[in-house]
């Protein structure tokens, strides 16, 4: 069964003994059918709300150089600024600046493994132009941290698992990320074909348990993949936030709980730049591809509804990689080749290699196929995969 919506599940719903089966059973249907869904009702404080989107949006109308001091690449950590086209998806650059935020933690121990460089402290633009920044996105964190353990034990619930199932996968003082997001719209990026549609971010699957999205301005351009490969619209709705399951939970899962697709476009010529702020929760980077054990009933329910199939690589495949964190620092690697090139030169040197050899391949498969047809372009690589990002 494919799907043509998102579902709109009302948080409130969760909290009461009258309504809260049905909202499990509704949850339920949209982790195993969608893996995308609304949530409205969270609890989470408009003023708050409103204070981060007015204080992200201000962040890119600083001076470059004020934005440059504090980009990624100065640090091993993959936190900090990213100017606008210095990100790549699906082999194709994304059209968007952004800013990496996480939840606070020192440096690690020269001794630590190299995939701990990824908990580190954030780097913050200049106090004195923007002095209610940091105390506006700490605040923030803490607030969506608590909403997302919340959720996820609501998940647990919704597969027939105790609510406690999945926290022995969380660390004590648990890494939780943020971004902030601009995409301006096509017209500002400088191409030939301004009414082509633009790369906001390539199609991509969350990398770790669930992101929250709030969709900080009214443009559309956020769409989902289901199991046909059409796109459906998501747009933003006022009061909700976009829950997606990351790969970290099919991990978990035994894909259960799969990850969908999504991508976003950039705007319009003459729509002004879309803002988006997600919030990843993250999963402990010491853990193991250990899973919990859903109960057979919702396994069988999963199993009839066929195999989803695309063509974005699962991150975080058992047998590759001994801990999450490897999986995810060579990740974040790939999609960050400037960090990656400075500071893990031998990860970049192989992820290069592998995206000749797959080059090769490709290029060879498209001669074959446009001899086939008597000339022409060819078909790019059928089954081509790319690495899950944490984007929107």
């Amino acid at each position: 069964m494919s799907f043509n919506t998102i579902p709109i599940l009302d948080l409130s719903r969760s909290q009461h003994g009258s309504t809260k089966p049905a909202f499990l059973a509704d949850l339920r249907r949209a982790l195993l059918q969608v893996g995308f869904l609304y949530i409205s009702n969270t609890d989470v404080n408009q003023s708050l709300v409103n204070d981060v989107i007015n204080n992200g949006k201000a962040f890119f109308d600083l001076p470059d150089e004020a934005k440059l001091a504090i980009q990624m690449k100065n640090a091993p950590s993959f936190l900090g600024y990213s100017k606008l086209g210095n990100e790549i998806t699906a082999h194709r650059t994304d059209f968007r600046e952004q800013i990496d935020l996480s939840t606070p933690h020192p440096l690690p121990s020269p001794t630590a493994p190299l995939y701990h460089n990824l908990l580190s402290p954030n780097q913050w633009p200049d106090p004195s132009i923007l002095p209610t920044f940091r105390p506006t996105f700490e605040s923030y964190i803490t607030v969506m941290s608590r909403l997302a353990t919340r959720f996820t034990s609501l998940i647990a619930e919704a597969l027939d698992l105790p609510p406690t199932a999945f926290d022995r996968f969380f660390d004590a003082e648990q890494q939780h990320k943020l971004k902030i997001v601009k995409y301006p719209d096509i017209s500002q990026l400088g191409l030939e074909d301004t009414k082509a549609p633009g790369q906001g971010v390539g199609p991509h699957k969350d990398s770790m348990l669930t992101s929250y999205l709030l969709q900080a301005s009214p443009h559309r351009g956020l769409q989902a993949q289901n199991l046909a490969g059409e796109w459906i619209d998501c747009p933003p709705i006022p009061g909700t936030l976009v829950v997606a399951i990351g790969q970290g939970l099919e991990a978990l899962t035994h894909g259960v709980c799969a990850s969908t697709t999504h991508r976003v476009l950039s705007p319009a010529a003459g729509e002004g730049p879309r803002f988006s702020i997600p919030f990843f929760q993250g999963v402990s980077y010491d853990a193991t591809f250990e899973s919990v054990e859903v109960p057979l009933w919702v396994r069988e329910k999963k199993a009839r509804l066929g195999e989803r199939r695309d063509g974005v690589e699962f991150t975080f495949e058992k047998g590759r990689w001994a801990h999450l964190g490897e999986a995810t620092l060579w990740n974040r690697c790939k999609s960050h080749g400037d960090v990656a090139e400075r500071w893990y030169p031998e990860i970049w040197a192989e992820i290069q290699g592998v995206q000749k050899g797959a080059s090769g391949i490709a290029d060879e498969g498209n001669k074959e196929d446009a001899a086939a047809e008597g000339g022409g372009l060819g078909r790019p690589l059928e089954g081509a995969k790319d690495a899950a990002i944490e984007a929107y």
